[in-house]
């Protein structure tokens, strides 16, 4: 388990640019097997302070470690449901493929 976070905000600039005001936060929860499945529970969501709106996804995922020829790879899916968006943003189901190139030391 754990959380990424971070803050974006603009502090200069051309003056005919909107503002930029965004926090990310992205919590998991994830499990890996003996047998290098790994299930997870994520979100990565956005606030944006100039508009007051939240962007946020809840997402299953699974992957597996495995060989493609002899290169070590990750590859996964998942589905999200989008709790909370803005006016125009994505809404409803959607799905992830995620292919990692891993090079181990």
């Amino acid at each position: 388990m754990g959380a990424l976070a971070n803050h974006l905000w603009s502090c200069a600039g051309d003056d005919d640019r909107g503002d930029i005001n965004t926090t990310f936060l992205q919590p998991f929860l994830s499990y890996t097997t003996p047998t290098a499945w790994t299930y997870a529970l994520q979100s990565e969501s956005f606030y944006d302070w100039e508009g007051r709106q939240w962007l946020v996804p809840i997402r299953v995922v699974a992957s597996k470690v495995t060989r493609l020829g002899g290169q070590l790879v990750s590859i996964g899916g998942g589905v999200n449901y989008w709790v909370e968006n803005p006016d125009g943003g994505p809404e409803g189901w959607g799905a992830r493929l995620t292919i990692t190139l891993l090079f181990p030391r």
